[in-house]
Parts: structure tokens; sequence; C-alpha cells
């Protein structure tokens, strides 16, 4: 004990480690009340480190997230800025909240695969990819048969138990990736229906779950990458930012597992509309929306058709750029609206909301950018199948930058009602297109050394209905990458280990209002400021209805910290 008292907080003046803003905020509130906080350590020794927080707090550690040197700890308010000045303390993050999400609307679209551009009959359908479901869970399905082949549950510590699903959010978005549509004769399949599913649930009954619980499922995830099978990993779920994502934990969780080789698919946020006002915000992209190294996903309506020249953006799909970064997100859009898939029964939403539930309780219809981003790692799925068949014996895997740059290279730009393309800020590079990016796929050689051509010639065009040309282009570091330099050639797309660079310059400039200038900064004034509407700053701006603390309340019907609905 003698060893632990030597370092008292208190026996002499130390550096103040760095606090996210809640934290922040918390300890100017003071008080006993103690806070979930997340705590990054230095390389000193842990059983010190361990011995000392709890002597400290009071309380023992809740969790170690070992792969960051991080601990999670319950401490007093007035105990934090000690805390923050202990040796061997980097930075301490809020514990955030977080949910999946999703929303609630009537009906239903039926025409996913078709949309996309692909179909079982007659394209892949991801047979040997394992993707992760990092969400409520997976309730056992006749659409999934025995193609569940691990599930972990996080909120219990990360115990191996059968599959279950009391929330619902898991389950359907594991059918949109890959459900078999055994139950609907086909209506309802999801993306890639022969995808091996590996569920990791962080999110309890009522929807709700810890950053820390994500951490933890993402690190096991990451060092099981082999074991369990894992390729794709699906994150439809997020908090609004407390700090940049450069000292964000659950962004250098994903950074990590993308680092790793896992192709990390994440939701953008549902924060892009005032459901109060209609009022559509920019900024809002959501934690761990905000990795650079994620494929991050808006949302868009499909309007029930096959054709994509009527796709458009649905208003409450978060927009970039990110807060506290200015980084460009999304990086692409996915149908997510009024889609049907397997239900959970006696879940949460499926009791909650008994008028989204079709076909006798076995499939239920859903809403949002989660929805989007399970579409997204069903496509992927079949891209990274596409690339295994395209050589035959045994080749690398195409990496998370290049899985990113084939879905933007793709994709379709995207026109709003009035036929006015959609800002990247919106659609990212545009609408996914299965059709092309498993073409690609198919012409790439990842066996082949750098300095050769890795890809064989394509036709820059899909047929959907109708022949559209694909965007062709990919945003790299502080450029658009164009044309042919995207594909062809030895370029840092193929690298394994690279990040997406830390601004963006969408053509010559972004120009958005009057006054935004992209480059090393983003300048307006003084502060961020997208025309009137900013979702983050210090406080929410959103026209005259905002709650901002340990709840997020957009007018009357949408509460963080709960659950996320956006009314009927």
């Amino acid at each position: 004990m003698a060893l632990v008292a030597s370092i008292d907080p208190s026996a002499a003046p130390r550096q103040r480690a760095r606090m996210d803003k809640q934290v922040d905020a918390a300890t100017h509130r003071g008080g006993k009340a103690k806070v979930r906080v997340i705590v990054r350590t230095t390389n000193m020794d842990r059983k010190f480190l361990r011995m000392t927080f709890r002597r400290l707090a009071n309380h023992k550690v809740r969790r170690e997230l070992g792969r960051m040197g991080a601990f999670v700890m319950e401490v007093p308010a007035n105990r934090i800025d000690d805390l923050a000045r202990m040796p061997g303390v980097q930075s301490v993050s809020i514990d955030a909240p977080l949910q999946g999400l999703q929303t609630v609307m009537p009906i239903t679209g039926e025409l996913l695969q078709q949309t996309l551009g692909t179909h079982p009959t007659t394209g892949g359908t991801g047979t040997g990819v394992g993707v992760a479901i990092v969400d409520s869970g997976i309730a056992p399905s006749a659409d999934f048969g025995n193609r569940i082949t691990a599930f972990y549950d996080f909120t219990q510590g990360g115990i191996a138990t059968a599959p279950y699903d009391d929330f619902g959010h898991g389950t359907h978005v594991a059918g949109l990736v890959g459900g078999s549509g055994a139950m609907s004769n086909g209506v309802y399949a999801g993306v890639a229906p022969n995808v091996n599913l590996i569920g990791l649930k962080v999110l309890t009954g009522d929807g709700g779950g810890y950053t820390s619980d994500v951490i933890a499922a993402i690190e096991f995830a990451t060092i099981n990458k082999a074991a369990l099978g894992i390729d794709i990993m699906n994150l439809s779920l997020g908090h609004p930012p407390f700090e940049s994502a450069a000292t964000d934990p659950l962004v250098e969780a994903v950074d990590n597992a993308s680092a790793a080789g896992i192709i990390m698919i994440v939701s953008a946020g549902n924060a892009g509309m005032n459901p109060t006002t209609g009022i559509v915000g920019y900024g809002g992209i959501l934690s761990p929306g905000n990795a650079r190294s994620a494929i991050t996903v808006a949302s868009e309506d499909t309007n029930n058709t096959v054709e994509r020249t009527d796709d458009h953006i649905l208003p409450y799909s978060s927009r970039g750029p990110t807060w506290f970064d200015g980084y460009s997100k999304p990086d692409i859009s996915a149908p997510g609206h009024k889609l049907a898939a397997p239900a959970s029964p006696g879940s949460t939403l499926v009791t909650q909301h008994p008028n989204l539930v079709l076909a006798n309780g076995q499939y239920l219809r859903l809403t949002g950018t989660s929805m989007a981003a399970g579409v997204a790692s069903g496509v992927a799925a079949l891209v990274l199948e596409a690339s295994r068949d395209a050589v035959p014996g045994t080749q690398p895997d195409l990496t998370p930058n290049t899985m990113k740059a084939i879905l933007q290279y793709t994709a379709f730009t995207l026109h709003d009602e009035n036929g006015v393309a959609y800002s990247t800020l919106v659609q990212g590079a545009g609408g996914l297109n299965a059709d092309g990016a498993v073409a690609v796929a198919h012409a790439i050689d990842t066996s082949l050394a750098g300095g050769n051509w890795f890809v064989a010639p394509f036709t820059p065009f899909s047929d959907i209905n109708g022949t559209l040309p694909w965007a062709q282009n990919v945003v790299w570091g502080e450029n658009v990458v164009w044309g042919e330099n995207v594909i062809w050639g030895e370029n840092v797309i193929w690298g394994e280990n690279l990040i997406w660079g830390e601004n963006v310059v969408w053509g010559d400039n972004v120009v958005w209002g009057e006054n935004v200038v992209w480059g090393e900064n983003l300048i307006w004034g003084e502060n961020l400021i997208w025309g009137e509407n900013v979702v983050w700053g210090e406080n929410v701006v959103w026209g005259e209805n905002v709650v901002w603390g340990e709840n997020l309340i957009w007018g009357e019907n949408v509460v963080w910290g709960e659950n996320l609905v956006w009314g009927d």
C-alpha cells in the first residue's frame, strides 16, 4: 500500500490529462455523482494502475480494454480532476451511452436486391464471407438457418451464449445483410443470403448500450478475426461526438480493426433533420461514423422502384462534415428506407410497434442509416466473394481501403427532386451499386506484386433498368482522384494500413453558402457554421427546441439515452 500512497494525486501538481467535453463539463458540475469514463493510459504497469484507480474512485474497475490500454470505471465527478492528473493517465473520455439507429415508418420496399443490381439467381450470395453484427443480438430464424456461427454477449462481459435479441434491431440488420428470405419465398431476402453471421451483442433490450461494450466487442473481434472468420464488421449504432476523431476511443477501436484487415461499415447517423421543424442540418455525423478508416453510410429512398434515377437521400440521414475535425463524410449511400427483414419474436421493437410487423410476425420494417449500413455490409460481402473467385487459388483479400475505393468508384450520383446533384457531404460518392462493385472485384488480381497493373479492363456503366454511368471518383487525402488514376497502376488505395486523409478538397474547393474554404482548415468566420443549422457544437443548434446534457431531445419525439424513435 505504501507504493500506492506514494503517488497520491494531491501530493504535487501534475499535468492534467486531456478530457472530452462531456467529462470536462462533469468536473465543473462537481459533486459525488459518479461518471462512467474510459481512461486511456500509458505503458505503466497495469496492476499498479488498477490498484491506484480503485483507491481513487473507491470502486473497482468495471472493464479493461487491453488493446488500447484503457480502463472503464465510475468516478465521482469531484475526483475526475485528480484522476486526470495521475501519472500514467493519457486521456479521460465519457463512456457514452449509444443506441441503434433505426426509425419507424409504415409500408415497406420490396425491391432491395433488384435495385442494387444483384440477385441470388444472377449474382453472388456471400458464400464463405463472415460478417460480425455488433448490435442488440441476432435471434435464430429460418432465414439464418445454421449460419449464425458464433455469438457473444458483451452486455454480460463478453460471454459465449446461444443467440438471442431482446431489442430486435440486430436481427433486422443481420437480415438485411444476409437473410435468405426462406420465410417469405425470397421476397424479403437480404443482399448476401449465404454469409456467415457472427453476433456480438452490445445493446440491451431497450436498445441502449455503452461505448466501452462496443469497444470490447471490436477488440475481441480484431483479436479473433481468423478464428471466427470475420471479414466485415457492421456497426449500425453511434453516439454524438464529444471529441476529435484523433482522440475518440471508439474511433481508435474502429481504426485498429480496419488496420487489422476488417472492413468496417458504420451508420452515418439519423441526426440530419429536426423532426419538429423539418429543418435539415449539417455536421451531424455520429461517432464512430467519423472514423476515416470506416465506410460511413448515408440512407437513401429507392421509391420502391428498380430504377436509380428516382432515388434520393432521406432528410434524417446525417450530413457531413464531421464535427471537430471537418472530415468529409459520409462515404457512400445505400437503401435504408422502409426495408423489411426478420423480426425477433417478443422483442421490444416488435411489441412496441405492432404496425411494423409483417407476415404473421416473421418480419419487421424499419428505416434509418442502421438499415443502410446493413445493406452496404451485404454488398461488401458480395464484392469480397467476387474478388476471391476472380483468381484461382489463394490470394490476398481486398483491403478495407480498396473496398471503400471500389464502392465509391462504382457509385451512382444521386439527385434531389429538382434534379440537382446532392453535395458529397450528403451522399458521399453516391448511391451504392452492387452490380458495378462486383464487376470491378472480378477484374482485380490482388495476388500481383506492387508496381503491376492490378485491374483488367471493364466498362464503367451498369444496366439497372436503364444504363447509368458510375461516379468514377474516390476521395483520398486532399484530392478527389478521378478516372483511370483511381484504379490503374500502383495506387495508395491498395495499401493495407493507410487511413483516408484528414482534409478533403472536392474539385478545387467545397463551396457551401458563401465563405467556406477547405484546405488546411475549414474557415467560416470564427466558428464552423453551415447555413443556419449546425448539429453539433458547444451546444446543439436546431431552431428553438434543444435539450443537451445527459440526454439529447429533438422536439417531442426523439430522446437520446433510452430509445431513438422518430415519431410514426
